[in-house]
């Protein structure tokens, strides 16, 4: 009267489905998370530390140079490819006056892990970070 028999094995074969319909998926979702977070983390890192370069130059002309490299250091340090990476200074109301404000944006595309490139380019995530750095009331003017 019992069907065990018929359906021997075939908790084994639901399980190998459930594995592959919802583990997979899942484990993709949180590989991407902790990609797109590494990159955050890296591009938020790099605005503090470049907005930091900029205000402690002595001109415009090596603070910009001096951003840009260390946005490209820092990037680097933590594993982002500083190739994909824009960097853009604005200060309010002049450079490097005292008083002023130095805001740095630091913005790069982060590739989705594991998929191949569509019409020519990679799959990515845009990551964003602003740095706003006030210089000192009571420094020289440069």
């Amino acid at each position: 009267m019992t069907r065990a028999g018929d359906e021997r094995g075939s908790g084994l074969v639901e399980l190998t489905w459930l594995v592959v319909l919802l583990l997979v998926p899942l484990l993709y979702v949180v590989l991407t998370v902790f990609e797109t977070q590494r990159a955050a983390y890296a591009v938020t890192s790099a605005s503090q530390a470049a907005g930091r370069a900029f205000a402690l130059a002595p001109d415009t002309a090596t603070a910009d140079s001096r951003a840009r490299a260390t946005v490209e250091l820092t990037l680097a340090d933590q594993g982002v490819d500083s190739d994909r990476a824009a960097v853009s200074t604005s200060c309010s109301p002049s450079c490097l006056v005292p008083g002023s404000v130095v805001e740095v944006t630091v913005t790069t595309a982060v590739p989705l892990p594991l998929l191949p490139a569509m019409f020519g380019e990679q799959p990515s995530v845009s990551v964003s970070s602003t740095q706003l750095t006030p210089l000192g009331d009571f420094q020289e003017s440069r």
